[in-house]
């Protein structure tokens, strides 16, 4: 018993100490107005690191299952409803039929329908993550080869035309996952996207959005004659900073590459919580801002913490995280706390 208690003591700090190396690449959630995108210096980089995992932006299945309200939770209820009705599988054969579907699909890699079959499969298991990466496999063959029948049998089983709200199938087509991680996932033969959303914050998160909105409407009112002159700059820098990214936005092929810098992140960052300086103004909703950030920290801790706890159970010494770029900064500075982790931006790379 003694030696037991060792061993599992001696297990429990070998998988703690294992070290992790992080590329982190922060992105658009949707890339459908900007110019015409060109990913390959980010494809370049991540083939360069050598990574054995990726991390997506979604929750777990066990997560998407706890949690009871969130601020997508009712289109991905909605989701799960439609396609149980298109074709119903009980919970208890889901785990079977996926590893079935898996199996067979490595074996016929170019079956697009077995593809389709695997993503139902994984969307009514409630892994959004993996039955996105099946589904664009298939709708990007479909861009490539016109095919009438599968097109048909796609419709009818999944009804992407149909899925249209939240983290939706028609979202995908334009987001950072159909363009940047899932095409270099597949050219690597990554088969699965790993989940480290958290979303248990969230309703703490609106709340405090709530309540710092309703003051700082207030304090707007009044300030703009106690204070008209310093909350005018104030929001005028604000609002240059916006001007800016939106020109880079509209005209740069590298967008991905400059919301990696420190100056896309303090712009992103005074959208949500203004600047530092105006927390000393008189009559700022201080300690309503102060609860934001809590949460917004709050939720990146964890995304951090599930990527590590997942990297090391799975011994996966080298992983890519893609987040929103407002994650990015938090996450990173973060990352940097951990003790054993190395963390990468994506701009660091030659």
């Amino acid at each position: 018993m003694k030696y037991s208690f060792f061993l599992i003591l001696f297990l429990s700090v070998k998988v703690y100490a294992q070290k992790v190396d992080i590329l982190l690449i922060g992105v658009s959630h949707n890339y459908s107005s900007y110019s015409e995108q060109d990913f390959s210096g980010i494809y370049s980089k991540i083939k360069k690191f050598k990574p054995t995992a990726f991390f997506g932006e979604f929750l777990s299945k066990e997560d998407e299952r706890l949690v009871m309200d969130y601020w997508c939770k009712a289109d991905n209820s909605k989701r799960l409803k439609m396609l149980m009705n298109n074709r119903s599988i009980t919970a208890a054969l889901l785990p079977k039929i996926i590893d079935s579907l898996k199996k067979l699909s490595l074996l016929k890699p170019k079956d697009y329908q077995l593809k389709t079959d695997l993503a139902h499969a994984y969307y009514l298991n409630q892994d959004v993550a993996n039955g996105h990466y099946q589904f664009w496999q298939v709708f990007n063959n479909l861009r490539q080869y016109p095919d009438t029948k599968l097109e048909s049998y796609v419709n009818k089983l999944l009804s992407p035309q149909l899925d249209t709200t939240g983290r939706s199938m028609k979202r995908l087509k334009t987001s950072e996952y159909a363009l940047i991680a899932f095409p270099i996932m597949q050219e690597m033969g990554i088969s699965e996207l790993l989940a480290m959303d958290c979303q248990d914050y969230d309703l703490n998160w609106s709340a405090s959005w709530a309540a710092f909105d309703a003051k700082f409407n207030v304090f707007r009112k009044d300030t703009a004659t106690l204070h008209k002159k310093e909350l005018k700059s104030h929001l005028n820098k604000i609002n240059e900073g916006f001007e800016k990214y939106n020109s880079i936005e509209k005209t740069s092929k590298n967008v991905t590459e400059w919301l990696n810098t420190e100056e896309a992140s303090a712009i992103s960052a005074s959208g949500d919580f203004y600047l530092p300086e105006m927390y000393a103004m008189n009559n700022f909703p201080k300690e309503e801002m102060l609860s934001k950030i809590h949460w917004w920290i709050m939720r990146n801790k964890r995304m951090c913490d599930n990527v590590v706890n997942q990297a090391r159970t799975l011994r996966k010494g080298k992983v890519v995280v893609i987040a929103g770029a407002n994650h990015r900064k938090y996450m990173q500075d973060i990352f940097k706390t951990m003790p054993g982790i190395t963390v990468r931006n994506i701009n660091e790379i030659e």
